[in-house]
């Protein structure tokens, strides 16, 4: 199982934290296999690294060699470098500072969504009780007159009385859809490259997956060759950062390019499939120009940050009211359908 970013946040904070002050790497890990006493699988992970410390293996070999956890490569190449290097403290740091900001992220995002959540359920909630029960309740009233009701109180009907007759066809035929959905996801390779193009053609969504998959391949491509991890190494290790799997692609292509002596810009340029935010393309190139890649690529990294948030701040925003409306409108066509038929009985009996 992958290692979550809390926790990869959490074990590159504390072993830094401990190496800064002097200790071993050994000594370390067993302070943290103490201080974790109660979590059990993070205990073994630390234990199984220990015991191959202790046998004189480095920290690299112990990451890569342990089958506790699924950890990301560029984490562990990283620390290949940094252990060669004499950056381990400082690697270490930037990793735990990187997976920390990524965690905070997605709480935020989650956080985020928690409102919109409720009001969409309540929504369901509501429109499911009132064509269930309410619905079926006042249509007795009509059964034993010959009136003829109004469309809209018939296609009100004819909703109540499907959704009566087939609610356990309807939920059963969304779980599985939602279940094989999944399945093809993970499993079939074209169906994701499929559905991954399609969500950066979409507008502002794709926008919003580009800056959040840009911005982290620009952080951790920084991060490597701040930590001494040559140009080409660092842009292959990083491409498998990316969650889009057209972007995994286009940059794998573009990494082979720049194994063979080419400009990871001009590589991009020539790439076909997915174009690429203009500023990210122009501050690549410039990095390039002037050996500053590390340090506008970390820039650019912290502005994608910022616009994502700034950006998601305001679709929740114009969600909510929308989310309103939208309740409004599905109660309002409801009780409309049901008080029409018994304004026309009222005129007619007067």
């Amino acid at each position: 199982r992958q290692m979550s970013g809390e926790l990869l946040s959490t074990f590159s904070k504390e072993l830094s934290s401990y190496l800064n002050s002097g200790m071993t790497i050994l000594t370390a890990i067993k302070l943290l296999e103490n201080q974790h006493e109660g979590e059990k699988k993070y205990v073994s992970f630390l234990n199984s690294i220990k015991t191959m410390i202790d046998e004189g293996k480095s920290l690299f070999h112990a990451l890569n060699t342990q089958k506790v956890y699924a950890m990301p490569e560029f984490f562990i190449q990283s620390l290949n470098i940094a252990g060669q290097s004499g950056k381990m403290v400082e690697v270490l740091t930037n990793m735990g500072n990187f997976f920390s900001a990524q965690s905070k992220v997605k709480k935020q995002v989650k956080g985020a969504m928690v409102y919109p959540a409720v009001i969409f359920t309540v929504a369901i909630a509501m429109t499911s009780f009132l064509i269930a029960f309410v619905v079926p309740k006042i249509t007795e009233i009509f059964e034993d007159t010959d009136q003829e009701l109004p469309p809209i109180t018939q296609f009100v009907l004819s909703i109540s009385d499907f959704l009566t007759a087939y609610y356990i066809h309807l939920i059963v035929g969304i779980l599985l859809f939602v279940v094989l959905f999944k399945l093809a996801y993970a499993k079939i390779d074209s169906f994701r490259r499929l559905i991954d193009g399609w969500l950066l053609k979409v507008p502002v969504l794709g926008a919003l997956i580009q800056n959040h998959e840009l911005g982290r391949f620009s952080y951790i491509l920084s991060l490597m060759l701040s930590s001494g991890v040559a140009y080409a190494q660092a842009v292959q290790l990083s491409t498998a950062s990316f969650g889009n799997y057209k972007l995994i692609e286009l940059f794998e292509k573009a990494s082979t390019k720049v194994l063979e002596g080419n400009k990871l810009s001009n590589a991009l340029q020539l790439a076909k499939g997915v174009k690429l935010k203009r500023n990210f393309m122009q501050s690549l190139a410039l990095g390039e120009e002037s050996s500053e890649v590390a340090n506008i690529l970390d820039n650019i990294s912290h502005l994608y940050a910022e616009e994502n948030e700034d950006k998601l701040k305001l679709l929740l925003g114009l969600l909510e009211p929308f989310m309103m409306l939208f309740i409004g409108v599905v109660v309002g066509v409801i009780v409309s359908a049901m008080l029409l038929p018994i304004f026309t009985m009222t005129q007619g009996l007067s």
